[in-house]
């Protein structure tokens, strides 16, 4: 039962959060959606029935004392964090980059994919880069100094990219994203190993398990902030703006202002989908009653971009700072898990009893907020200051 009780409880969860950024009736988002509620709701309550069952079984997925040792929970928290920081802020990356600088820099929306995913190879190469070298220092250094250095660094490159405009430089764009990406490659690796070594070897793939799933559920969940804090970003500003610009190219002004309050995801998703939406919203009827001269750069390269360049950095802003705060927690959480510890177990020829909880953490572990002590069977040894 714990099993299928934390499973669906997540499952529920993020369906709301993801199901919460589509269109809900008028509204621009789904947030009062019947059905987002009842998930979101349901899956909380679920969640909740899959700590109480976890508590009472004799063999629970998860131990949940493991909870008790501050660096696992405080790793786990800062990864969670960390991804609900990064995971929408890629595809943010990708919408600015398809929807804006590169057709601007004329290439075609059919040829945009690819080469999003061309100029945003530093940021893979940032994270290549700084990933081993992080882990190898912090086996000798501790996970926290490079792990909550990550976190600071990653919060001043979302700081940083705050600064740029919309059709910016790209050397200094590619210079802020491999920061970013050494940033993070600082973190996840200590991060990890600081989880590993919190908790006995026979709770390490318990361990490795509730890690990823606390990683996993930051990408959804930071996808559906992220988009809903963009379309607040977008929302003040867009209608007005489609408004003006379609009416000075001959747009009827009924047509124009129905499109004016299309929501603004539906924007953002052309440009992700690699079409010009402009084309598609006119339709044939309306461009073919527009003088040519005027058809033409409404489906161009350069008008859709233009026109939606100063609404999307306005909510590109918002949503760089949220990034930034949960990086700023997160190197705050990553603080506090205290100096090097590794947990040792006593010795192979101790048998670890789970009747005993022998491989739990003890009274004093939990005590002093360090340990991961396991009775009899196991002892631990921390390394550096805290």
């Amino acid at each position: 039962m714990g099993n299928l009780t934390g499973a669906a409880g997540l499952t529920m969860v993020l369906t709301g959060i993801i199901y919460g950024i589509k269109p809900y009736g008028a509204s621009a988002m789904g947030w009062g959606n019947p059905f987002v509620v009842t998930m979101l709701v349901g899956g909380l309550a679920v969640l909740g029935l899959f700590v109480v069952i976890e508590r009472r079984v004799d063999q629970p997925m998860l131990d949940l004392e493991l909870f008790s040792v501050r660096p696992f929970t405080m790793g786990n928290i800062a990864a969670l964090l960390a991804s609900t920081g990064r995971g929408g802020f890629q595809f943010m990356l990708i919408i600015w980059l398809q929807g804006i600088w590169l057709p601007l820099h004329w290439f075609d929306f059919a040829r945009t994919p690819l080469w999003a995913g061309i100029y945003l190879m530093p940021l893979t190469a940032g994270f290549l880069a700084a990933g081993p070298l992080s882990g190898w220092l912090s086996d000798h250094f501790g996970a926290r100094p490079f792990a909550t250095g990550g976190m600071l660094l990653a919060a001043a490159s979302f700081l940083g990219m705050m600064a740029l405009p919309a059709n910016f430089s790209y050397p200094v764009f590619a210079a802020m994203l491999l920061v970013n990406g050494m940033a993070f490659g600082m973190f996840a690796s200590p991060n990890m190993a600081s989880v590993m070594n919190s908790v006995p070897a026979r709770h390490r793939g318990a361990a490795s398990g509730t890690l990823a799933t606390f990683q996993n559920a930051g990408f959804p969940l930071s996808i559906g902030l992220f988009f809903s804090l963009m379309v607040v970003g977008l929302q003040g500003s867009v209608p007005h703006t489609m408004l003006v610009g379609l009416t000075a190219h001959g747009v009827p002004v009924r047509t124009a202002a129905a499109l004016s309050q299309l929501p603004p995801l539906g924007y953002l998703f052309a440009a992700f989908l690699r079409y010009n939406p402009l084309g598609t919203l006119l339709g044939p009827g309306v461009l073919r009653a527009l003088p040519p001269g005027q058809a033409a750069d409404l489906t161009g390269r350069a008008f859709f971009p233009q026109l939606i360049s100063g609404p999307f950095r306005h909510g590109l802003v918002v949503v760089l700072a949220f990034a930034a705060l949960m990086c700023l927690i997160a190197a705050a959480t990553s603080w506090m898990r205290g100096g090097k510890f590794v947990h040792e177990e006593a010795g192979p020829h101790l048998t670890v009893a789970r009747s005993n909880r022998q491989d739990r953490p003890s009274p004093s572990a939990r005590g002093n907020g360090h340990g991961a002590g396991t009775g009899r069977a196991a002892s631990s040894r921390e390394h550096g200051s805290r």
